[in-house]
Protein backbone atom coordinates (compact mmCIF):
# COMPACT_ATOMS: atom_id res chain seq x y z
CA UNK A 1 0.00 0.00 0.00
CA UNK A 2 1.14 3.44 -1.26
CA UNK A 3 -0.27 6.88 0.17
CA UNK A 4 0.30 10.13 -1.62
CA UNK A 5 0.11 13.87 -0.59
CA UNK A 6 0.69 15.96 -3.13
CA UNK A 7 1.58 19.58 -2.37
CA UNK A 8 3.06 22.84 -4.36
CA UNK A 9 -0.15 24.11 -6.29
CA UNK A 10 -1.45 27.21 -6.97
CA UNK A 11 -1.71 30.22 -8.60
CA UNK A 12 0.57 32.03 -11.17
CA UNK A 13 0.26 33.97 -14.07
CA UNK A 14 1.07 33.01 -17.72
CA UNK A 15 4.75 32.03 -17.93
CA UNK A 16 5.54 31.65 -14.64
CA UNK A 17 6.93 28.22 -12.86
CA UNK A 18 6.02 26.21 -10.23
CA UNK A 19 6.82 22.91 -8.81
CA UNK A 20 4.48 20.29 -7.14
CA UNK A 21 5.65 17.67 -5.01
CA UNK A 22 4.31 14.23 -3.98
CA UNK A 23 5.54 12.44 -0.66
CA UNK A 24 5.00 8.72 -0.38
CA UNK A 25 4.13 6.77 2.54
CA UNK A 26 5.86 2.79 2.39
CA UNK A 27 9.17 1.19 2.11
CA UNK A 28 8.73 0.24 -1.49
CA UNK A 29 8.45 3.63 -2.91
CA UNK A 30 11.59 3.01 -4.93
CA UNK A 31 10.00 0.35 -6.81
CA UNK A 32 7.16 1.94 -8.36
CA UNK A 33 6.91 4.02 -11.70
CA UNK A 34 5.52 7.68 -10.37
CA UNK A 35 2.92 9.73 -12.64
CA UNK A 36 1.96 12.47 -12.78
CA UNK A 37 -1.65 13.34 -14.14
CA UNK A 38 -4.12 16.58 -14.34
CA UNK A 39 -7.39 16.96 -14.95
CA UNK A 40 -8.66 20.15 -16.29
CA UNK A 41 -12.48 20.89 -15.76
CA UNK A 42 -15.61 18.50 -17.67
CA UNK A 43 -12.52 16.73 -19.68
CA UNK A 44 -10.86 13.69 -18.54
CA UNK A 45 -7.62 12.54 -16.55
CA UNK A 46 -4.78 13.00 -18.94
CA UNK A 47 -1.44 11.91 -18.58
CA UNK A 48 1.13 14.94 -18.18
CA UNK A 49 4.87 12.49 -17.02
CA UNK A 50 6.60 10.06 -15.40
CA UNK A 51 9.58 8.28 -14.52
CA UNK A 52 10.34 5.32 -13.23
CA UNK A 53 12.38 3.38 -10.62
CA UNK A 54 15.83 4.30 -12.57
CA UNK A 55 14.78 7.45 -13.19
CA UNK A 56 13.90 7.11 -17.07
CA UNK A 57 11.19 9.58 -17.98
CA UNK A 58 8.14 9.97 -20.21
CA UNK A 59 6.23 12.90 -21.06
CA UNK A 60 3.19 14.42 -22.48
CA UNK A 61 4.27 16.19 -26.08
CA UNK A 62 2.03 19.33 -24.77
CA UNK A 63 4.65 19.82 -21.74
CA UNK A 64 7.97 18.35 -23.41
CA UNK A 65 10.29 21.14 -23.09
CA UNK A 66 8.55 22.58 -20.29
CA UNK A 67 8.06 20.46 -17.61
CA UNK A 68 10.58 17.95 -15.61
CA UNK A 69 9.74 15.19 -13.35
CA UNK A 70 12.28 13.97 -10.69
CA UNK A 71 12.41 11.76 -7.74
CA UNK A 72 14.59 11.55 -4.85
CA UNK A 73 14.12 7.85 -3.32
CA UNK A 74 15.76 8.68 -0.20
CA UNK A 75 12.81 11.17 0.95
CA UNK A 76 9.91 8.94 -1.07
CA UNK A 77 8.92 12.13 -3.21
CA UNK A 78 8.68 13.03 -6.56
CA UNK A 79 8.72 16.43 -7.97
CA UNK A 80 7.19 18.35 -10.84
CA UNK A 81 9.03 20.86 -12.08
CA UNK A 82 6.64 23.10 -14.09
CA UNK A 83 8.00 26.35 -16.54
CA UNK A 84 6.44 28.40 -18.87
CA UNK A 85 2.87 27.92 -17.58
CA UNK A 86 0.22 28.23 -20.20
CA UNK A 87 -3.58 29.06 -19.54
CA UNK A 88 -4.19 25.46 -20.83
CA UNK A 89 -1.98 23.98 -18.40
CA UNK A 90 -4.90 24.99 -15.82
CA UNK A 91 -5.97 21.87 -14.01
CA UNK A 92 -6.12 19.63 -10.74
CA UNK A 93 -2.78 18.00 -10.75
CA UNK A 94 -2.86 14.38 -9.13
CA UNK A 95 0.72 12.35 -8.09
CA UNK A 96 -0.24 8.28 -8.85
CA UNK A 97 2.10 4.83 -8.64
CA UNK A 98 2.17 2.12 -11.13
CA UNK A 99 4.35 -1.20 -10.58
CA UNK A 100 4.95 -0.99 -14.38
CA UNK A 101 6.05 1.44 -16.83
CA UNK A 102 2.78 2.94 -18.10
CA UNK A 103 1.27 6.42 -19.45
CA UNK A 104 -2.39 4.69 -18.67
CA UNK A 105 -4.62 6.22 -15.87
CA UNK A 106 -5.95 2.58 -15.42
CA UNK A 107 -2.89 1.14 -14.71
CA UNK A 108 -2.20 3.49 -11.71
CA UNK A 109 -2.79 1.70 -8.63
CA UNK A 110 -2.05 4.48 -6.46
CA UNK A 111 -3.69 8.10 -6.15
CA UNK A 112 -2.81 11.08 -4.40
CA UNK A 113 -5.55 13.90 -3.34
CA UNK A 114 -4.96 15.97 -6.15
CA UNK A 115 -3.32 19.82 -6.06
CA UNK A 116 -5.01 23.03 -7.99
CA UNK A 117 -2.76 24.90 -10.51
CA UNK A 118 -4.46 27.70 -11.90
CA UNK A 119 -2.53 29.67 -14.53
CA UNK A 120 -3.88 33.11 -15.30
CA UNK A 121 -3.79 34.98 -18.33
Amino acid sequence: QVQLVESGGGLVQAGGSLRLSCAASGRTFGRYTMGWFRQAPGKEREFVAAINWIGSTYYADSVKGRFTISRDNAKNTVYLQMKSLKPEDTAVYYCAAALGVTMSVKEYNFWGQGTQVTVSS
